[in-house]
């Protein structure tokens, strides 16, 4: 059987698309200019939830971002030095990482992650 190999892309409709593209750059690092971002290798969670989970926040809202991170403290840092607001919960912290969740200028939710060494060894 074949397979996909990966996420080829992440599309979704904006009110400003230029603007949030520079604001993802500016504050994510999520290189826009060539319309293409080189990312690290690394794990990928695919994960659907039931229509009426509260996890993504406004009822209506169909998808959440989630972006592997490094260092999630000084993301959270450097962010909060932007002037963006940074949601922490402990009971999003597990044996697969720590996890933190923002918001884009247009509502949109957008989850950190920094997987843990221990979430390699079980295989995501």
């Amino acid at each position: 059987m074949q397979k996909v190999t990966g996420i080829g892309g992440v599309f979704f409709r904006a009110k400003a698309p230029q603007a949030l593209s520079e604001w993802y750059e500016r504050n994510l690092g999520v290189d826009i200019t060539a319309r293409t971002w080189v990312q690290q290798s690394g794990q990928t969670v695919f994960a659907p939830f039931s229509v009426d989970s509260d996890y993504f926040g406004r009822p209506e809202q169909q998808w959440i971002l989630c972006f592997r991170v490094d260092d999630l403290e000084a993301m959270v840092a450097q962010l909060e030095g932007n002037g963006i607001a940074v949601i922490r919960k402990e009971d999003w912290d597990s044996e697969v990482g720590i996890f933190a969740r923002i918001h884009d200028p247009e509502g949109n939710p957008i989850e950190l992650w920094q997987p843990s060494a221990q979430s390699a060894v079980l295989g995501g």
